[in-house]
């Protein structure tokens, strides 16, 4: 499968942006779907996940209650909506796949098989 996120931008604190990660190749409707981010300098760490149920989304403590991830099967496409950015969301932000993912990995880049090139947000204080 083939992942491409879009979305980035510049925006200012306080600020909204939404990611969508498009698949093709294949559908993901049977996949684990996850948002991961690298700050300049600093290692990829992850931000969200949502099992192929749609249900019961996980989150990194710094983006609960900010972020919410979501899928639309039909569409192949999965969505992450920033909301209350601050400056240290500012990253790339990538998007992986896997169907074999198990909840005591859900937050592991190892997990995923699958990568979006990352695309960049901004958010200026």
């Amino acid at each position: 499968v083939q992942l491409q996120a879009s979305g980035g931008g510049l925006v200012q604190a306080g600020g909204s942006l939404r990611l969508s990660c498009a698949a093709s190749g294949r559908t993901i409707s049977r996949d684990t779907m996850a948002w991961f981010r690298q700050a300049p300098g600093k290692e990829r760490n992850f931000v969200a996940a949502l099992f192929r149920s749609g249900y019961s989304p996980v989150y990194a403590e710094a983006v609960k209650g900010r972020f919410t991830i979501s899928r639309d099967n039909a569409k192949n496409t999965m969505y992450l909506q920033m909301n209350s950015l601050k400056p240290e969301d500012t990253a790339v932000y990538y998007c992986a796949a896997s169907s074999s993912v198990i909840r005591s990995t859900l937050a592991s880049q190892n997990a995923y098989h699958n990568w979006g090139q990352g695309t960049l947000v901004t958010v200026s204080s």
